[in-house]
């Protein structure tokens, strides 16, 4: 995907507007049907979907009014749903609700809905038309679409505002990102050997800063095998970098043009579609904002503890740290520094674990999410799953604990420590046993 067809699939207009021309391109052939076609094959057409100009100019007139109304309450309902989103849930939770597909196709119906009927209420002129016409009803079929939108949109809000449809959305992004690293790596051979390239170099560097939100990696190495060159990839989706900063390194031959643009994208948000951290913290934060004070709901957090879990196996299954890419002739062409797993653990978990360390629930699901991580994550991940138990223990002073959450607890650490293969921790002392 071409940084240029990313930009545009982000951008909230660009299907309303779509819309928008097909409605404007059906009036206008509407229009000039009534007028060349319609009077020709009348005959042929049920008197039942023809109307008069007069009566049509006040069917469309009634149809503009209704869709315009239809629109500006879905208007309504989408900055409500944004300011439930953001106070209930996470301030970067309203993007999955605005960019879904849904509620762009929605907004656009409806705009093609009253471009079509204004437009075509515009034509119709008593002097044009000296025959009944047939753009009222196409009108009239417009707005049940229109009004079926509008209900099904009602039932997809009531749906989606709960938590659990947000985090269930989250969890699918999640594991369409872990998907997609998964088939790039059986498509495109990767290997964590070690390798530096060639010690001769060029940088591109930023032409502005931001958050990388995506990297073309199969395009590079396609680029780098047609040159014959090596690239070193320095920065990382979902970085934050500044103007002139380096993004990647050429070696080996000497090109003139060094514009890779085509081959990155620089944004002023992060974006979930390559960015596993970003896709990771954003259920993070519905969790955190769970157990805040404010909402004092644990269970939920608790449950988005064990989703996080599952996809943190998932992701043990990936090839992390730096990635080696090679071409078709098994050359190495593209150096990627993907995350360490034990960075993405950390940025997991560090700042749950301070805000949940007062919640015995909190505690021993974070331990259970690290259960369900190494049931399905390869060996090599166990012990930096241990590491990362150790690390939510530090600084916990148990012996305040209650007798009974103290042995709840120390129970999931003792099986966590059984399935890593690693040696026990008392909670009291917090030695190894």
């Amino acid at each position: 995907m071409r940084p240029h067809f990313y930009y545009l699939r982000k951008q909230i207009w660009l299907i309303p507007t779509m819309f928008g021309l097909a409605a404007v391109t059906l009036s206008i052939a509407s229009f000039y049907m009534d007028l060349l076609l319609i009077g020709k094959i009348i005959g042929y057409i049920p008197p039942i979907l023809l109307t008069n100009v007069e009566l049509g100019k006040d069917i469309m007139g009634i149809l503009a009014a209704a869709i315009l109304t239809m629109t500006t309450f879905t208007f309504s309902t989408v900055l409500v749903v944004l300011t439930t989103y953001s106070s209930q849930f996470s301030p970067r939770a309203p993007e999955n609700f605005v960019h879904g597909q849904t509620t762009r196709t929605i907004l656009g119906i409806f705009l093609g809905g009253f471009a079509y009927t204004s437009l075509s209420l515009l034509f119709m002129q008593d002097k044009t038309f000296g025959h009944e016409v047939l753009t009222p009803s196409i009108g009239i079929l417009i707005g049940f679409i229109c009004v079926g939108a509008f209900a099904y949109y009602i039932h997809f809000v009531s749906s989606n505002v709960q938590v659990t449809a947000l985090v269930n959305k989250l969890t699918t992004d999640t594991e369409d990102v872990i998907f997609k690293y998964r088939k790039l790596q059986e498509e495109n051979y990767v290997s964590m050997d070690k390798w530096e390239p060639g010690s001769k170099k060029n940088t591109v560097t930023a032409d502005s800063e931001g958050y990388v939100q995506f990297i073309d990696l199969v395009s590079l190495v396609k680029f780098a095998e047609k040159k014959d060159i090596e690239i070193e990839v320095v920065v990382k989706t979902g970085d934050y970098i500044y103007k002139d900063e380096p993004i990647i390194h050429i070696h080996k031959n000497k090109i003139e043009n060094k514009d890779l643009s085509d081959f990155y994208n620089i944004g002023s948000e992060r974006t979930v579609e390559q960015d596993l951290g970003y896709a990771v913290q954003k259920l993070i934060e519905v969790a955190i904002r769970a157990i805040s004070p404010s909402l004092n709901d644990p269970n939920t957090a608790n449950d988005i503890l064990l989703r996080v879990g599952r996809l943190l196996g998932e992701m043990g299954k990936l090839k992390t740290h730096g990635w080696v890419m090679t071409d078709s002739k098994d050359y190495k062409r593209v150096l990627y520094d993907f995350s360490s797993y034990k960075t993405i653990l950390y940025e997991t978990f560090y700042q749950i674990s301070k805000y949940g360390n007062d919640d015995i629930s909190v505690l021993a699901y974070m331990t259970d999410s690290l259960k369900g991580a190494a049931k399905s994550a390869p060996s090599m991940r166990h012990e930096s799953l241990w590491e990362i138990q150790k690390y939510i223990l530090d600084g916990l002073d148990c012996t305040e604990m209650k007798k009974m959450d103290r042995d709840y607890l120390q129970q999931k650490i003792d099986d966590l420590a059984d399935m890593t293969k690693q040696k026990r921790i008392d909670l009291i002392t917090k030695e190894e046993t």
